[in-house]
């Protein structure tokens, strides 16, 4: 038998042996489309991406069912209750991360999304503590929040008709926030160093969720011999970890223990403090993926919703003007809201709480995996295996909301135009991996949106005005330019 021959035996025993395995593993599994050999269900434009296709996948297959992103399974899950099942009832099961290829190659399997559960209850819990001290939550971040509040009006009513990126803007804002919590400080709006750190987030970001992400996720021993966007994301986080590495290391020589000033100073001596324990969990390089990890939380997410949110008001200009007439009758024009303003303004709260269920599909792209063995629901769901729950599913269910194809703010508010919240809502996730910026988010959030509307009135340009809300937030999404907005500043 020659060489040609044995090495296509070779071949076609090796694909005969990983089919059996796929499908021995598939009997086990919760029932779903059938996958390709090698590549599951990743060319199958009727499976992906999730947040198109759920609807008839739960048609057809109930609200559990398994997608194989190539060899590999992830076991989906859609509707409130299934949903809230896995992730509060059995947080512990469904709390773990499964490998992430791309995310692990520049975080280095390091900082908050670590795989390793003892590691990430620790830099969570330190993390979560660090920046409630800092004000998260609380008056003092308030006050934070409303300063970057009075930066953004300015830059927009100094614009005067001239061209304004609305997202990048927003982004700086945003992102200011944190950093004067992690770094001391904050960024001019046109500093091209900063602008260009959130410029590799975004590619980073914009490249997890995309459909090239999943593959590099599926073919990770390849990609990196490969050329594609995924050389330069990866080339350019070094220049990301450089400029966060020039900030500790500067922090390092002015630290006061006495009196920290951000983040970085209490890891700093919270590493030094740790320093003789066995296993070193607060070293620099936990630090800076840390800070990395922070930047992208604190930056993309809100400022994304934000950006829906003003599309919404450009779409719907009955709503906007009634959100409008509520800061006035409450704020007034002599200062900006507040956050004790934000029980008087039951309204606009119903409204960026809606802007955020009607959003399909997240930047929340990270599946959980199952911590061990987990019975649940009538199937044993191996240990390791990578779980999505699909909030989306949850958004719409029609068992929780009223009317769950329609943008209706009414969803939050009672029968007497208070504001309701509802169990049903879960953009920041739920259980032991939900959000641990949710605090902060939720701030800004009211802030932001309130100080914008108080000061401006949006309006849609172009043929987006003939388009649905659905469709202004996907051509608007991640990654893709400005949004098709202007803005009047108003007489108040």
């Amino acid at each position: 038998m020659g060489v040609e021959a044995l090495l296509l035996l070779s071949l076609l025993v090796t694909l005969l042996l990983f089919s059996v395995k796929m499908y021995k593993k598939k009997a086990q599994l919760p029932p779903g489309p059938t996958p390709w050999l090698l590549l599951g269900n990743l060319l199958q434009k009727d499976v992906l991406p999730l947040s198109r296709n759920y609807a008839k996948l739960y048609d057809k297959w109930g609200p559990i069912f398994t997608v194989w992103l190539g060899p590999k399974p992830m076991v989906v899950l859609c509707g409130y209750e299934v949903v809230k099942d896995a992730l509060l009832d059995h947080a512990e099961e469904f709390g773990g991360r499964p490998a992430l290829p791309f995310s692990d190659t520049v975080s280095h399997f390091k900082g908050l999304s670590s795989r390793s559960v003892k590691r990430w209850k620790e830099l969570r819990r330190f993390t979560l503590s660090t920046l409630r001290d800092f004000g998260m939550g609380k008056k003092a971040m308030s006050a934070r929040v409303q300063e970057e509040v009075l930066c953004l009006v300015e830059a927009m009513a100094t614009a005067k008709g001239q061209a304004f990126d609305i997202r990048k803007h927003l982004r700086t804002a945003v992102s200011n926030v944190l950093c004067s919590v992690v770094f001391g400080s904050r960024f001019e709006y046109k500093d091209q160093v900063f602008l260009e750190k959130l410029h590799i987030m975004e590619a980073f970001v914009g490249y997890l969720v995309s459909y090239m992400g999943q593959v590099y996720n599926v073919f990770s021993k390849i990609m990196p011999y490969l050329p594609g966007q995924h050389k330069k994301i990866l080339g350019s986080f070094e220049k990301m970890y450089a400029f966060i590495n020039e900030r500790v290391e500067s922090h390092k020589e002015t630290l006061d223990y006495q009196d920290p000033r951000d983040y970085i100073d209490c890891f700093l001596m919270k590493s030094e403090k740790d320093q003789n324990k066995p296993e070193a969990i607060y070293t620099k390089e936990e630090l800076i993926v840390i800070v990395q990890e922070l930047f992208i939380a604190g930056s993309l997410s809100t400022s994304e919703v934000l950006s829906c949110a003003l599309l919404v008001m450009a779409r719907l200009p009955h709503i906007q003007e009634k959100v409008q007439q509520e800061i006035y009758d409450v704020v007034g024009a002599n200062r900006i809201p507040g956050m004790e303003d934000r029980v008087r303004m039951p309204y606009t709260n119903a409204v960026l709480h809606e802007v955020q269920r009607y959003q399909k599909g997240s930047l929340e792209s990270i599946p959980r995996a199952t911590t061990r063995p987990t019975k649940f629901r009538g199937y044993l769901i191996p240990q390791g295996t990578a779980v999505c729950a699909e909030i989306s599913t949850v958004h719409f269910d029609p068992l929780q909301w009223e009317t769950p194809e329609e943008f209706n703010p009414g969803h939050f508010l009672d029968e007497k135009g208070n504001f309701r919240n509802r169990a049903a809502f879960m953009p920041f996730s739920a259980g032991k991996r939900a959000c641990p910026g949710e605090a902060l988010a939720r701030m800004e959030l009211f802030l932001f949106f309130g100080a914008l509307l108080q000061n401006f009135t949006f309006q849609l340009v172009g043929d987006a005005k003939d388009k649905d809300i659905f469709t202004l937030y996907e051509d608007s999404g991640l990654m893709k330019g400005d949004l098709p907005l202007k803005f009047t500043r108003r007489s108040i």
